[in-house]
């Protein structure tokens, strides 16, 4: 071996020699914060903008009810500094203020599972080293899941084709938007938001599906439509026109201060709420509780199959349809009583 050839030999080992003892800093520096955002980093490990909104607003509540204040990295990381039982008497007593405010079960568990995924993050970051143990409120199990009968839910979808005035017919822009959503708020009993995160990509018309990002989920999963919402969705998108990237989204606003931007849920709850009212349906109605209708229908129409309820609503658990079914016969019990005033 030459001289030369063992010298470069002897640099090549050294710098093998000198990276491995290196510390990892010396590459990552700038990438690994020593004082991480923790809610910062928990927000963007979620897909769902729904959700990042949910939890900062249930995470600044918290911490606006507990310290007087908005939550910045300093009282976060001071909240998840703290020994593990004093930690869990601050969430303890947030509890009990939440309980003594009157809010309901569902929204003060919400908000504890906020927290707890807060110093759960925490702990993954190497922030803290404790769990929170503070129990959930029970809950409980009935629900109310009314809605509206199926014949009025189809006379608001009827009105649509019928009605003749400012936004209110399928002869104009809306009244196609509009008839659209109601068909899939029916149809396939969507939620709002799994209507509203929408793109153009999202629909194949000629195989009559379309993609969406279920509640709490993070693949999406592609569902099949009847021929009626995909023709009715065809329409709306002609009579829309403008530009029809894949990014665009599927339905926009079409007011004058907003036309062309992405229709977001709460948007999509007031024109539910619009066209129920105007069809004089006495009921406040939500996108949710159109929901609520259709499943409830369909329970009807099946005597109670809840399999085939469960492949219309994508509900994991076949408990949750039960209730669906529960609350249905006791409508029934109410009726059936009903008809027997007279005998008294």
């Amino acid at each position: 071996m030459s001289e030369d050839t063992e010298s470069v030999e002897l640099v090549v080992l050294q710098k093998l020699e000198n990276a491995f003892n290196a510390k990892i800093e010396a590459y990552f520096a700038g990438v690994v914060d020593s004082e991480p955002d923790v809610l910062e980093e928990l927000l963007r490990s979620k897909n769902s903008e729904g959700t990042r909104k949910g939890y900062r607003r249930d995470i600044t509540d918290f911490f606006t009810r507990m310290t007087g204040q908005h939550p910045n990295r300093d009282s976060i990381w001071e909240f998840l500094h703290l020994e593990g039982h004093k930690a869990t008497l601050v969430v303890t007593k947030y509890r009990a203020i939440l309980n003594e405010a009157g809010l309901s079960p569902n929204t003060i568990n919400r908000r504890l599972a906020a927290i707890k995924s807060l110093v759960a993050y925490g702990r993954k970051l190497g922030v803290c080293n404790y769990a929170v143990d503070v129990d959930s409120i029970p809950v409980q199990l009935y629900r109310d899941t009314s809605g509206v009968t199926e014949e009025e839910f189809l006379s608001v979808i009827r009105q649509c084709d019928q009605l003749r005035c400012a936004g209110g017919d399928r002869s104009t822009l809306a009244g196609k938007r509009d008839y659209a959503l109601l068909l899939l708020l029916w149809g396939n009993a969507l939620r709002r938001n799994e209507i509203s995160t929408l793109d153009l990509r999202h629909f194949d018309g000629s195989k009559g599906t379309l993609s969406i990002l279920g509640k709490g989920k993070q693949v999406r999963v592609t569902i099949n439509l009847p021929k009626v919402t995909v023709i009715a969705i065809t329409d709306w998108l002609i009579e829309r026109g403008g530009d029809m990237s894949s990014s665009r989204p599927l339905f926009t606003s079409v007011d004058f201060q907003n036309s062309g931007h992405r229709l977001t849920g709460d948007g999509i709850y007031k024109i539910v709420k619009r066209l129920f009212k105007r069809a004089g349906v006495e009921k406040t109605m939500s996108p949710h509780r159109c929901r609520h209708s259709a499943i409830t229908a369909v329970l009807e129409k099946t005597d109670g199959n809840v399999r085939k309820a469960q492949k219309l609503s994508r509900h994991a658990k076949l408990n949750t349809l039960q209730i669906y079914d529960d609350n249905r016969n006791r409508d029934q019990l109410e009726m059936s009583e009903l008809l027997m005033d007279g005998l008294n």
